[in-house]
C-alpha cells in the first residue's frame, strides 16, 4: 500500500503555486503568454523539487511545447524523501489572461496518493458537470445526456430557487454554441470566459461562489484538478471523455478508452486524501493577483484538503533577496 500523507500537503505545494504566480505576474499585460508560462513552469518545478515527497507528475496542461519534459507522466518531483504523491499541475490557468492583463488567472495544482488519479492518456478533453454540496445528492449520470433544461431543473429544485436565478459557467468555445442556446432557452444565466476553467469549478463548487453549475468540455488535467477541489468542497462532478479532433478520437480508440463511460468524482480521483492549492496571478473573483513594491511581492492563495474539508486562504509577503528564492527583478528578466 502506498504511503498516506499524514499532514496537509496543501501547505507544502502552495509554495510551488506561489512561486509560479510570482514569476508569471511579472509578465502581466506584456502580451507574451508563452514567456509567462515558461517562467511560471520553471519556478513551479524548482519549488516542487524542494518539497519533502516522492512526487510524480500525473498530468499537466496540453499544447504547451516548452513544458513537455516537465509534464511527461511519472516525471519525478520533490526531494525523494516522504510519501508518494501524484501531482497534477497548471502553472498558469489562463496564460492569455496574464498576457492581456485580464482578471482571473491563477497558478494551480492538486495532489493525491500515488495511483489515485484516473489516467486516460492519450485523451485530452473531458466533458464535465460540477455542482456544490447542495446539489451533490441529486446529480446523476443521466444529466450528461439529458437536455440542459432537465439538469437545470434538478439544480434549481435542490437549491430551492427558480431556473431563472441560476448561473451556469462555460468556456467560450464554438463547441458550446448549442449548449449555450439550450441554457438560455431554459431561462438560466450564462457566465462565459475565454480561459480559467479551474476558477469556474471553484465558483460552482463553493456554496457562496455565485455560480450554480459548471458545464461543457475542457481539459482533462483541469478536470482532475477540479475533482480534488470538488472533493474538498463536498460537491459533486461528472466527467466523460470528449475527443475534439479526428487525431484524438483515433488515439482514444487505439488506447481502448470508452468515450461513453460517465465517471463520478471518486472515479476521477479515488479516496479523500487529496490536496488543492491555487495562487492568484491577476485579480479575480476568488483570489487577488500578485502585487509588487520596492521590497516585496504579495500573494493570495487558497488551500483545500479533502480529508478534513478544510479551506484556508493565505495572504503572504515575499521579501526579495531574503533567502526565500524570491529574487529582485531586473530589466533582463523581461526580455
Amino acid at each position: 500500500m502506498n504511503d498516506r500523507p499524514s499532514r496537509n500537503f496543501g501547505l507544502d505545494i502552495v509554495r510551488a503555486t506561489e512561486a509560479a504566480a510570482l514569476a508569471a505576474g511579472r509578465w502581466m499585460g506584456l502580451g507574451q503568454p508563452g514567456e509567462a508560462d515558461f517562467k511560471a513552469t520553471e519556478a513551479m518545478r524548482a519549488a516542487l523539487n524542494t518539497i519533502d515527497m516522492e512526487g510524480f507528475i500525473a498530468m499537466g496542461p496540453e499544447h504547451r511545447p516548452h513544458m513537455c519534459d516537465f509534464l511527461e507522466p511519472a516525471q519525478p518531483v520533490g526531494t525523494g524523501d516522504g510519501p508518494q504523491l501524484d501531482i497534477v499541475i497548471d502553472p498558469i490557468d489562463g496564460p492569455d489572461l496574464v498576457a492581456l492583463g485580464h482578471p482571473g488567472a491563477i497558478s494551480v495544482m492538486a495532489g493525491a496518493p500515488r495511483g489515485a488519479f484516473w489516467s486516460p492518456a492519450p485523451a485530452v478533453y473531458l466533458e464535465k458537470i460540477v455542482v456544490d454540496m447542495d446539489v451533490a445528492d441529486v446529480l446523476v449520470a443521466e444529466c450528461m445526456d439529458a437536455p440542459a433544461a432537465w439538469t437545470l431543473a434538478l439544480v434549481a429544485r435542490a437549491k430551492r430557487k427558480p431556473v431563472s436565478d441560476l448561473t451556469v459557467f462555460l468556456l467560450d468555445r464554438p463547441r458550446h454554441v448549442d449548449l449555450i442556446d439550450e441554457i438560455r432557452t431554459a431561462g438560466a444565466h450564462v457566465m462565459l470566459r475565454n480561459e480559467g476553467e479551474v476558477v469556474g469549478t471553484l465558483l460552482a463548487g463553493m456554496p457562496d461562489g455565485g455560480v450554480d453549475v459548471l458545464m461543457g468540455v475542457g481539459g482533462i488535467s483541469e478536470g482532475l484538478i477540479a475533482a480534488c477541489a470538488v472533493k474538498a468542497m463536498g460537491g459533486a462532478m461528472l466527467g466523460r471523455l470528449a475527443p475534439q479532433s479526428d487525431e484524438e478520437r483515433a488515439a482514444v480508440r487505439a488506447a481502448g478508452l470508452d468515450t461513453r463511460q460517465i465517471l463520478v468524482t471518486d472515479e476521477l480521483v479515488s479516496g479523500n486524501a487529496v490536496f488543492f492549492a491555487a495562487t492568484g496571478i491577476t485579480d479575480g473573483p476568488l483570489l487577488a493577483g500578485v502585487q509588487y513594491d520596492a521590497e516585496c511581492a504579495r500573494s493570495n492563495s487558497l488551500i483545500m484538503r479533502g480529508e478534513t474539508r478544510t479551506r484556508r486562504t493565505i495572504l503572504a509577503e515575499h521579501f526579495f533577496d531574503n533567502g526565500n528564492g524570491v529574487q529582485r527583478p531586473t530589466n533582463s528578466d523581461l526580455r
